[in-house]
């Protein structure tokens, strides 16, 4: 039974990652979703939501979802159909069946896209194992599907989720395999079933990491930093025209820069550092820079007069330590000495 959570809730949770009410109530009442709580870098929903009215809220923004286990029901001609199967046996050549599922499911960039290289060739070594085995078409698709929903679950979220993604695949098979209408229906065989289990878990789950890896979003960290006493300057708005004209005298200026420099060579009495192209700007620093200049500056002084104290100090400590075992030193070898030249005298 999933959690639910009421809209005060949901609200919330929605404030800690800078969601608007109004934007997060919209959502949960277009998706159908019970979100458990939000972070700065995605949403995470509630376990046991639905995630097949949303498919598409995925795709646009970086969702979360909880580990969970799925249900599974009779998967006949879910996905491919009498007729896509006829299509895919009229050859048996390799561009050929793929050029089909690629029609089927939209893999268009799958040529250039990894993830969709990917998928064609799991969608495509299914249906050449039902081949190989010599199944129907009913077999053919029903298998396809089971290998299919299976990857769905896979990859619907970025934690481990490898024990629920096999209770799903092995709920999957029996609902395939045992005679029980309306829940499940006997379509494969005992042999059959061992089979299909050898393949995926020598297939799809012995590289379940590497599925999980090429399928997880990447997640990326922008930083701003704002520096404490010193003003946030922003550029002041100006007119459409005055951005247009101002533009194509940059262009123009900087064009003509570009021929004089490369035209003539260096001009007499230019210093060193010019020559080898060194900028001077010719503006003078803003408010803010010199603020900020002033402000390093003082506590990079104030850093190294700590620096030079504690190493006076240590310079002291050891001199004293010295000092004192000099001390220590000297009646002993002052003893030693007038024993040497008592022995002397005798």
């Amino acid at each position: 039974m999933a959690e639910m959570y009421s809209e005060t809730e949901i609200v919330s949770n929605f404030k800690q990652a800078n969601w608007s009410d109004a934007s997060l109530l919209e959502r949960e009442r277009t998706y159908g979703v019970r979100y458990s709580h939000a972070t700065k870098y995605g949403l995470l929903l509630a376990p046991g939501s639905d995630t097949s009215s949303w498919a598409h809220l995925l795709q646009a923004e970086l969702i979360y979802v909880f580990p969970r286990d799925h249900k599974g029901k009779v998967v006949v001609w879910a996905d491919l159909t009498v007729d896509d199967i006829d299509r895919l046996n009229e050859s048996l050549n390799v561009d050929h069946n793929k050029q089909v599922l690629a029609d089927i499911f939209h893999l268009d960039m799958w040529r250039e896209d990894p993830k969709q290289a990917i998928v064609m060739d799991l969608y495509y070594y299914t249906i050449q194992f039902a081949r190989d085995n010599n199944f129907n078409r009913e077999k053919t698709s029903t298998f396809f599907s089971i290998m299919k929903k299976t990857h769905e679950v896979a990859i619907e979220t970025p934690f481990g989720n490898l024990e629920q993604t096999f209770r799903y695949f092995k709920e999957l098979m029996l609902r395939h395999a045992v005679s029980r209408a309306p829940h499940s229906i006997e379509l494969f065989n005992v042999d059959e079933v061992r089979k299909l289990t050898e393949y995926a878990i020598n297939t799809y789950f012995r590289h379940f990491k590497m599925y999980k890896y090429a399928f997880t979003p990447l997640v990326r960290l922008d930083l701003s930093i704002n520096y404490f006493g010193v003003p946030i300057v922003s550029p002041e708005p100006t007119e459409a025209g005055d951005i247009d004209e101002e533009g194509s005298k940059d262009q123009e200026t900087a064009t003509e820069d570009q021929l004089r420099g490369e035209t003539s060579g260096p001009v007499e009495g230019e210093t060193e550092n010019e020559e080898f192209g060194e900028e001077h700007p010719d503006t003078e620093e803003s408010e803010a820079r010199k603020e900020l200049r002033a402000m390093i500056q003082t506590y990079l002084s104030e850093e190294i007069k700590k620096v030079k104290l504690t190493v006076e100090e240590q310079l002291k400590a050891t001199e004293e330590t010295l000092s004192k075992k000099l001390e220590a030193a000297e009646p002993i070898h002052k003893k030693s000495t007038r024993k040497d030249s008592a022995k002397k005298k005798k």
